[in-house]
């Protein structure tokens, strides 16, 4: 069983999970509108992760007895200025998503909560993955600007294709 505390911070994440897919979505349609489309189709992917990062960690709340608890989604901005822009904020967003999965790891400790230790190390591990992506679709997008180059790399991001996270395989 979940200690309340631990169980506020879980559906806090839940809600701040499922906010990231909505921001990645807002950040999609940005794309769309400046015929985009691949990267568009990236942050598409994103957006599932994120959901599917969102259903794990309900699924877990729910696997230790606990009550999840839907928070409310603030809406995310719907304009950016520039495709470094959304960019920048991709990395700035996922570095908030880092430090509140470290946070929830410190709680786990504190409370001497083991089995969430184990359980939030899939997120630890996962968030590198997070930033470093977004790191590097930064940093080309700089290295390419608004260019013909950016159309090359529209085609190449076009090309993620989203895979079904471990811990949800055979669960949905």
């Amino acid at each position: 069983m979940l200690n309340k505390k631990m169980t506020e911070a879980l559906n806090g994440q839940i809600t701040k999970e499922l906010y990231s897919a909505y921001l990645y979505m807002s950040m999609a349609g940005y794309f769309e509108n400046k015929a985009l489309a691949g990267l568009a189709k990236w942050m598409r992917v994103q957006a599932q992760e994120e959901s599917c990062h969102a259903l794990i960690l309900f699924n877990y709340v729910c696997d230790q007895g606990a009550a999840p608890a839907m928070g409310a989604i603030t809406a995310p901005p719907a304009a950016f200025k520039s495709p470094v822009d959304v960019f920048q904020q991709t990395l700035k967003h996922e570095r908030v998503v880092t430090a509140s999965i470290n946070d929830i790891v410190d709680l786990s400790l504190k409370l001497r909560d083991h089995a969430t230790k184990q359980f939030l190390e899939w997120f630890v591990k996962e968030q590198v993955e997070e930033e470093s992506s977004a790191d590097t679709m930064l940093q080309k997008i700089e290295r390419v600007g608004t260019g013909e180059a950016l159309f090359v790399l529209d085609k190449d991001a076009g090309a993620r294709m989203f895979v079904l996270p471990t811990p949800l395989t055979g669960k949905i």
